[in-house]
């Protein structure tokens, strides 16, 4: 079994609590889901928000997914003048049998545009 790295993010409308957690759900789901993951298989989620996102913390939103034992952290991406505004982004290191070349990265939402190379 391998550890492996993936990738993802999403957008926000606003900076909105409810929009916070439930784009954030939807992503981690989504990772969990296109890779075949159990909870177990998670060995640590990073979020990151761009700074304009302070409302809540991206990491309850799994926390309400039930992994509650998963080491996840959170910080605040560098404030690129020219970035893309309110973005969710997600590193997830897991244990998997997949190659690297298997593994799905997601790209959600106004987030597409960031990976239009690897984005499904």
């Amino acid at each position: 079994m391998a550890v492996r790295a993936i990738r993802g993010a999403t957008q926000v409308d606003a900076d909105d609590r409810d929009q916070v957690l439930e784009a954030t759900r939807e992503l981690v789901s989504t990772v969990v889901e296109r890779n075949g993951l159990d909870l177990d298989d998670i060995i640590s989620i990073l979020f990151t928000a761009t700074p304009d996102l302070v409302s809540e913390f991206p990491a309850l939103a799994a926390r309400e997914l039930g992994m509650g034992d998963v080491p996840l952290m959170c910080a605040t991406e560098i404030g690129v003048p020219h970035a893309l505004p309110r973005v969710l982004r997600l590193m997830a290191h897991v244990e998997t049998d997949r190659p690297r070349t298997e593994i799905q990265h997601v790209y959600l939402r106004g987030a597409v545009a960031l990976r239009r190379d690897i984005a499904q």
